[in-house]
């Protein structure tokens, strides 16, 4: 089960990879403007802003890379949980509440103490204020391709184009599951070793 959803999360992802880029007539920088572009959209910008609101842009593509990157953690997370690979020992020692006590799906928030939830909500304000702050729009934290500091400009831009396009599989992949298991009552886990691989159907099968 573990390879299969494995080869199905890649094949997806491979299907986002960047394709041939078109010009865009801005005042950004062109270069800035294609990484991301996938055929046959080319530079999607249906409201003008690139036009309109050229300022802005760089923010907006931040926020896209930073949402992407957390979706991308989060999905992995969502298959490692929902094949029930967990830590050893207590989350919470002081109420008895093991790793692998915690539910998979939407519902492993609410085993969460209050505690717990105040010390995730402190780290995450940790990295957006100190150690990755939201004001540095590039994107580039200092610890490079896997420690790697990829010189190539070629290299680093289609290794930019990858992160964006696979962030933006992961935002649908992990919105798609939430909205998957609410309708069907049912977490990733159960729904594929159940055979229930759409919430439309009757419950057995594929349609």
């Amino acid at each position: 089960m573990q390879l299969i959803i494995a080869t199905l999360l890649v094949a997806s992802a491979s299907a986002f990879a960047p394709a041939a880029s078109t010009k865009a007539s801005t005042s950004l920088k062109v270069s800035e403007v294609e990484l991301g572009v996938t055929e046959p959209l080319g530079v999607y910008d249906p409201l003008g802003w690139l036009e309109s609101e050229p300022e802005a842009f760089e923010r907006r593509r931040a926020v896209e890379r930073k949402h992407g990157r957390v979706a991308m953690a989060a999905v992995v997370g969502v298959i490692v949980h929902n094949n029930h690979i967990t830590f050893d020992g207590y989350l919470s020692p002081s109420a008895n509440l093991k790793f692998s006590d915690v539910p998979t799906g939407i519902d492993g928030i609410r085993a969460i103490p209050t505690a717990g939830l105040a010390q995730i909500a402190a780290f995450f304000a940790l990295v957006e204020l100190a150690w990755m702050p939201a004001s540095k729009y590039d994107g580039d934290y200092g610890v490079g391709y896997f420690g790697t500091d990829i010189k190539d400009p070629e290299e680093k831009a289609r290794k930019l184009n990858v992160e964006l396009n696979n962030g933006r599989a992961a935002m649908l992949g992990i919105m798609g599951n939430m909205v998957a298991e609410v309708l069907t009552g049912q977490t990733m886990y159960e729904q594929y070793s159940g055979g229930h691989i759409s919430p439309f159907g009757d419950g057995q099968g594929v349609f």
